[in-house]
């Protein structure tokens, strides 16, 4: 088990880490989501020993690391853009580790070929060793990346947006070889990605990272289903996120959220609801194919967005420029404290 107690990082006068707890249980694959700049590089980055963190403790299995060299950590790190050798093959590249690393490098031939082998077999690049690392695709690339680090046989692997720097298709492969890979090995991974669909696809546990502090970690239905504050909801881009006070019914002040799926939309009337609503001007929509997106602006000038899913529309034709009133279950409002 990995556990953060109350580290913080600073550069000068900014803050990028503030007194962050976080943990990542014992053969989890644990998604960490965070807008750019908020910190999770950082975060990877105190871990793996790059950096070292300002104020409190980092421990693996009990035992504090930080103060360690990166390498006695045996944390294994993927990096966003795989950081392969190009002068060497696919093999030399997963068996560098074995031969260079600072503690017990093997130098025995066989067992060094026999581990290569295993770790490519592992990632499905049987056959591949000869091949120079220009000569595969982006997705195989990954996989020698992967290979490289999963031969030292870490203790945690950590992922620096691993899914990046490929195309959609080859991150949806990726996104179910990974987390197979994940569990036949046995141990955690720490994937941290800016895209909300990406960890709630991977993530056994997804946590969000914002402001230099873990907002929320929860199982994926849960964080989705029921953000416990705004950042989280904000992070999930699934909900709308707006005060009270703009409502009808007595919902008092302060941030309340309600998901883009859940807010129907009919005729401006000056009628009372027996749902909570409010107005709002419709601006544009947008066509995602099963999905439409709605945007509406409310009198304080919040963006709201509502989905439509056409297999079974429920919204009335729209016009640009025109007044509607959004309302929602009761039960569908997420209410928060503190501003939004």
């Amino acid at each position: 088990m990995l556990t953060l107690n109350q580290v913080s990082r600073r550069y000068g006068g900014a803050t990028a880490l503030d007194g962050v707890d976080f943990v990542v249980p014992e053969n989890t694959y644990m998604a960490l989501l965070g807008a750019s700049g908020a910190g999770k590089t950082t975060l990877l980055r105190l871990i793996a020993g790059f950096e070292e963190p300002d104020q409190g403790t980092i421990s693996l299995n009990g035992a504090r690391i930080d103060g360690q060299p990166s390498h006695l950590r045996d944390i294994g790190f993927v990096f966003q853009n795989f950081a392969l050798f190009p002068h060497l093959t696919v093999a030399e590249n997963v068996a560098f580790g074995l031969r260079h690393r600072a503690h017990a490098p093997l130098t025995n031939e066989t067992e060094i070929k026999d581990r290569t082998d295993a770790a490519l077999e592992l990632v499905g690049l049987t056959g591949f060793g000869h091949r120079g690392v220009s000569a595969i695709s982006g997705g195989q690339r990954q996989r020698v990346a992967l290979a490289r680090t999963l031969v030292c046989e870490p203790r945690i692997v950590l992922l620096d947006e691993p899914l990046g720097a490929l195309d959609a298709n080859l991150r949806a492969r990726m996104c179910d070889e990974l987390k197979a890979i994940r569990e036949r090995l046995g141990v955690s991974f720490l994937h941290v990605t800016g895209s909300e669909t990406e960890a709630l696809t991977m993530g056994d546990q997804v946590a969000v990272l914002a402001n230099g502090r873990i907002m929320q970690s929860d199982a994926p239905d849960m964080l989705f289903s029921h953000p416990g504050n705004a950042e989280a909801a904000r992070h999930l881009n699934a909900w709308n996120i707006f005060d009270a006070s703009l409502c009808r019914g007595d919902l008092g002040q302060g941030p309340i959220a309600v998901r883009f799926d859940q807010i129907d939309v009919s005729a401006e009337t000056a009628a009372p609801s027996e749902r909570p609503s409010l107005h709002a001007t419709y601006l544009t929509g947008e066509f995602n194919g099963p999905t439409a997106l709605s945007f509406f602006r409310a009198a304080d000038g919040t963006l709201l967005q509502v989905v439509d899913h056409l297999s079974q529309p429920r919204l009335p034709d729209l016009v640009e420029g025109q007044g509607y009133d959004l309302h929602f279950a009761a039960d569908a409002l997420r209410q928060f404290h503190g501003a939004a």
